[in-house]
This record gives structure tokens, C-alpha cells and sequence, in this order.
């Protein structure tokens, strides 16, 4: 089953991905057309990023469409790779995820983000 955030982003007791579960994020949301609101959608329904990459070209098949590039293992090991330079890949609902990025699914930071973590001031949501 997929794991929902159940903790507000950024909030320390949240659980970690492992780094086979960051690379399969990863290569999911750099796929094509792949997007946040399809991202989130289709690793709610098949339980995550892995079962999601397994299942997407006969999904793409089922809907008529043409086959999906999904981003390579190596594509996406060379964007975690930026960790030795400083950054380091976040996902949504992970510790030191910034709260008011929320509607992205995973991020490299680089530097303090603590920041970002903290919750808004005024917000344009109720």
C-alpha cells in the first residue's frame, strides 16, 4: 500500500524513503507526462512509485496512448548524485520537507531549509 504523509511536512517524526523508494519517486515524476496531481493519483492506487513505474506502459497501452519514456534508473541516480555537492533529494511528507512547497512531490535542496519548513504567516488556503 502507498504511503500517505499522515504527518504535516517537515515535522521531524515523519517517516523517511528508503533510496530504492527516492530513485523510484524520482524516476516517476520525471517521466513523461507525469505530473503531481497523476504522480499522486496513480502511487495512492497502486501502492507506490515502483508498482506505479512497473504498471505505467500497459496503463498507457490500456488508454490508447503511445508509449510512456519513463526516466532511466541512470537519469535519475545522476539528479541524487548532486547529494555530493551539497544537495539532497526530499520527498513530500519526509523531515525537512518545506510545507510551503507541498504541492511538489520531491525537491533537491542544497543549504538551510529549514526556512521553508515552517508554516506560512497568511496563506491563501483555508
Amino acid at each position: 500500500m502507498a504511503r500517505k504523509p499522515t504527518n504535516p511536512p517537515g515535522k521531524s517524526d515523519a517517516p523517511r524513503l528508503t533510496d530504492r523508494q527516492r530513485l523510484a519517486w524520482l524516476r516517476l515524476i520525471r517521466s513523461e507526462n507525469v505530473g503531481p496531481a497523476t504522480f499522486r493519483a496513480l502511487v495512492n492506487r497502486l501502492g507506490g512509485a515502483e508498482a506505479t513505474i512497473a504498471a505505467l506502459p500497459a496503463l498507457s497501452r490500456r488508454g490508447g496512448g503511445h508509449a510512456v519514456r519513463l526516466c532511466s534508473e541512470a537519469e535519475a541516480e545522476a539528479e541524487i548524485a548532486l547529494g555530493r555537492v551539497g544537495a539532497t533529494l526530499v520527498g513530500i511528507g519526509e523531515p525537512g520537507y518545506p510545507h510551503a512547497l507541498a504541492e511538489i512531490e520531491c525537491l533537491s535542496l542544497k543549504g538551510d531549509a529549514s526556512p521553508f519548513a515552517r508554516r506560512p504567516i497568511a496563506s491563501d488556503k483555508a
